[in-house]
This record gives structure tokens, C-alpha cells and sequence, in this order.
């Protein structure tokens, strides 16, 4: 009677998911036929009747300034230069400013000069992919978003290629399965890691996992549970690329193990605009009575200056360096909002509490020309993040002259801060102790060996020049083209 019972249930049940199944992908076919349909009907041929091939970008904030958005616009300059029947496609949702303003800024803060017209998408629903309307589940609920924020993009213009290159893996499969496209990525950072996960099931508190969840074993134990769906997610929106291009060895390694698409990922290093750096002057140094140590980042928590303070209070306390030179530390940075005024206030009274407000300066959203003046007399760089994916800004201070202290983790201590030709490149430490230490000892060093780490420094971030950007990315997206 109960074999009948389950029968009689189960007979039904898996019939009626079979022709819902039949029913989705029917309807999928649909879309993506009339997807086709409108593709023919918005795209026109060109002067010699043949109709240009589309490359999309999908760049929700293409007009920010940052180093990713240097990525974008110098992947375009480069596909514009290889192929000649291509239109490049911007999606952006960038709606205050012109496409020709884009443009216009992005030369004038990279001297990035197009050779070719791009045209522009603007988007309606950035919104949706915005951290600050989803203050729980902020992975899901961005992720979601970027799909209906894709999906406004397919409606609006299909490529024949599209690259996300701003981190959007969820538009992936929208724009491959129900746009007909050829994918490809390049990724900045995963949106998750295994790293991650290792600080949620080691109940470690970080910014991005507070402490009443660390304290408390069955929330950590729902969040485990609620990141590994969203690993396992993940990894299969990133694996159905076609090419998937990463800016670390540390970025590879964490793609590989969630996407498992080892085939079609490779390396590509960010261009870096090491010329205006390389052109400072490198010499002894003359003066012996003051060092300054300069920190280059925004001020996001993950960048922890607190540990940049802490560490530079315990070299004051402990210092012994002979006649005592005076030592100041210069904190650089970007505000881009009252969150990140209210961390450099922050900032400011913990320089208050360690008694190190007089030696501490704080330089926010300072020019170019002052950034390269700070470099250029600095003696030490500094840089605190814990796993940051590449490190622009180290690779900057390399290329200025400065003897680089970076974490002992991510990008720096795989890619960037490595011997060149068998030489020392720079520094690295882990925690409060071993910073101030290291610091000491940078400073204990004679000026003609700093500048013997600073030249090998020099030599070694030609690896991340513009040239050898365009020479590797060609490479990599050659696959789309054929």
C-alpha cells in the first residue's frame, strides 16, 4: 500500500517536472530566437556593406578613474589597433556624463587616446548592483543584480563578443546562452575565494565578517553553509567562458579552483603607467635627517591603515638610528564619500591615542604632480592589505624609486615583490611586529644599498607596462575572433 501510495505521487511528480523542463528550455530557445531576431534588426552594415563586428564591455562605472577602468580603456585602444572591422561597445551606467566626456576623461587621466570612435549603452538600473541596497546577502543580492542589469544591456544592444571586465560573472551565461555571444572576463578579484571561506569557518573577525556572526556558532555556521551555494554558484557562471583572462597569480589561482575552466584562463597583468613614474629621477640619497614613509591606497577598510599607524608607532617607540633622523609617514589617499571621511577621522584620533599626530600626515585626493613630488622623496612604501589581488599602487612605487613594504600575502607576494635576475625587489611582512621591524631595518641599511634594492625595483616592473599588457591580452581574446 505505501509502494502504491509513493508510486501514485511520484509517477506525477516527475512527470510534471519533466514538461516544466520542456517547457523552460522552449521558452529559452524562444528568447534567445527573438534575441537573434533583434540583433539583425538593430545592426546596420557599415561603409563597405559589411556589417561590423560588435565587442561589448560590460562596465557599469567606466568613468571612475580607477585602475580597472585603465584595464578597460587600454583593451579597447589595443583592440582598436589590431582589428579594423570591429565596433567597440561600452555598457555603462555612467548617465551624468556624455560619451564624449567619458572619453575626453579617460585621456586626461590615463593619456589613453582611442583611435576609433566607441559607442556607448547607458544603462538605467545600476542601482541594482550596489552594495548599499543590500546590506544582508550583499553577494547574492549584487550578483542578481547584475543579471537584470545585463539583461537591460542584451535588450538594448547584442554583441557578437562580450567581455565583462568589471567583475559581473552572472551576466555570463545571460549574454553566451540567450544573446548567442562568444564570452569572455577579465577578472580584477573573485567575487568570492577560497580565502573567504577559510576566514568564515575559521570564525575570524574581519571587516567583511563581524563579530557577532564570528561569536556566534550557528550564524557562522548558516553564512558557511550560504557562501559555499554561492562558491558552487559561482563557479559555474565563470566556467561557461569562453576566455577567461586574470590579473594575478594569485586571481588564477582562486579562479581555477572555483570555475575549473583551466583551458581557457590566463594571466594578463594590468597596465600599470609605470613611464610617469620611471621618469623621477633615481638617486642617492642626500639627506640623512629625515625619512618619510608613504602609503599610497583609498581609504577602504581592507587597506587597514590602522596597522600602517600601529606598526609606525612601535618604530618611533623603538628606534635606534644612530643620530635620530626625524621620521614622518604620509598617508595618500582617495575619499570618495563621507564613509571614507569618517575612517580618516578615525584615523586621525588612533594617531592621537599612540602620541604620533606630529610625525602622521594625511594627503587626500592630492594631484598627480604631488603624488610624484611625495614618491620622489620618500624613502620607504608602504602598502597593508591582506590577499590584495595585484597592487597597482605598489607596482607605482616601485617604478618611483621608493623600497617597497607590502604585505606577505596575495598579489605582491606572488607577482610583484619577487627577486628579478636573482635580486632583492623589496619587502615583505605580515603583522605589527614584523612591519616595524622591517621598517628599521630598510632604514639601517646604507643609502648604497638602497639604491641598489630600489634600481632592481625599477628594472622589474617593465613586466607591467602597457606594451606588455596589449602583447598578452591579444593572446588571450584571439579565441573570440576566430
Amino acid at each position: 500500500a505505501c509502494f502504491r501510495l509513493l508510486c501514485s505521487l511520484l509517477i506525477p511528480a516527475l512527470f510534471l517536472s519533466g514538461i516544466l523542463c520542456v517547457c523552460l528550455v522552449v521558452l529559452l530557445w524562444g528568447i534567445r530566437l527573438w534575441i537573434q531576431q533583434r540583433k539583425k534588426q538593430l545592426t546596420s552594415a557599415g561603409r563597405d556593406g559589411k556589417r561590423p563586428l560588435l565587442v561589448a564591455f560590460f562596465h557599469p562605472y567606466c568613468n571612475a578613474g580607477g585602475g580597472g577602468e585603465r584595464v578597460l580603456w587600454c583593451a579597447i585602444r589595443t583592440l582598436q589597433k589590431k582589428y579594423r572591422n570591429i565596433t567597440c561597445v561600452v555598457y555603462t551606467g555612467d548617465r551624468d556624463a556624455s560619451g564624449e566626456e567619458i572619453v575626453e576623461g579617460a585621456f586626461r587621466r590615463f593619456s589613453i587616446k582611442l583611435t576609433h570612435p566607441v559607442k556607448f549603452v547607458f544603462l538605467e538600473k545600476r542601482y541594482l548592483v550596489e552594495a548599499s541596497l543590500y546590506p544582508h546577502f550583499t553577494l547574492l543580492g549584487q550578483s542578481l543584480g547584475s543579471v537584470f542589469l545585463g539583461w537591460e544591456a542584451l535588450l538594448k544592444c547584442v554583441p557578437d563578443i562580450y567581455i565583462d571586465s568589471m567583475g559581473y560573472a552572472f551576466t555570463l551565461p545571460l549574454f553566451k546562452y540567450l544573446g548567442g555571444c562568444r564570452v569572455g572576463c577579465y577578472v580584477h578579484y573573485p567575487t568570492i575565494s577560497t580565502d573567504m571561506l577559510s576566514v568564515i569557518r575559521n570564525q575570524d573577525t574581519r571587516f567583511n565578517n563581524a563579530a557577532f556572526i564570528t561569536n556566534n556558532p550557528l550564524f557562522s555556521k548558516f553564512k558557511l553553509v550560504y557562501y559555499y551555494f554561492f562558491a558552487f554558484m559561482y563557479g559555474l557562471v565563470g566556467s561557461c567562458s569562453d576566455v577567461i583572462m586574470v590579473n594575478s597569480s594569485w586571481t588564477l589561482n582562486h579562479i581555477l579552483s572555483l570555475w575549473r575552466a583551466e583551458a581557457c584562463t590566463s594571466i594578463v597583468y594590468p597596465p600599470c603607467d609605470v613611464q610617469a613614474f620611471l621618469d623621477i629621477p633615481l638617486e642617492e640619497e642626500k639627506s640623512t635627517t629625515e625619512y618619510s614613509i608613504v602609503s599610497v591606497s583609498q581609504f577602504r577598510p581592507e587597506k587597514d591603515h590602522r596597522l600602517q599607524i600601529r606598526a609606525f608607532a612601535k618604530l618611533l617607540n623603538g628606534k635606534k638610528l644612530g643620530q635620530q633622523p626625524s621620521l614622518k609617514l604620509i598617508l595618500i589617499g582617495g575619499c570618495r564619500n563621507w564613509q571614507d571621511e569618517e575612517r580618516v577621522n578615525n584615523l586621525k584620533r588612533l594617531c592621537e591615542d599612540l602620541g604620533v599626530s606630529n610625525n602622521v600626515k594625511f594627503r587626500i585626493n592630492i594631484s598627480f604632480e604631488e603624488l610624484k613630488r611625495h614618491l620622489a622623496e620618500a624613502t620607504i612604501g608602504l602598502h597593508t592589505m591582506w590577499n590584495e589581488h595585484f597592487g597597482i599602487g605598489i607596482v607605482e612605487c616601485m617604478a618611483a624609486g621608493t623600497v617597497i613594504l607590502a604585505h606577505n600575502s596575495g598579489g605582491p607576494k606572488l607577482d610583484i615583490v619577487v627577486p628579478y635576475e636573482g635580486h632583492i625587489t623589496g619587502f615583505l611582512a605580515e603583522n605589527e611586529d614584523s612591519y616595524a621591524e622591517t621598517m628599521a631595518y630598510i632604514l639601517s641599511l646604507s643609502p648604497e644599498k638602497r639604491l641598489e634594492v630600489r634600481e632592481n625595483a625599477r628594472h622589474s616592473v617593465q613586466r607591467f607596462s602597457d606594451q606588455h599588457f596589449e602583447e598578452t591580452f591579444l593572446l588571450s581574446v584571439e579565441p573570440l575572433f576566430k
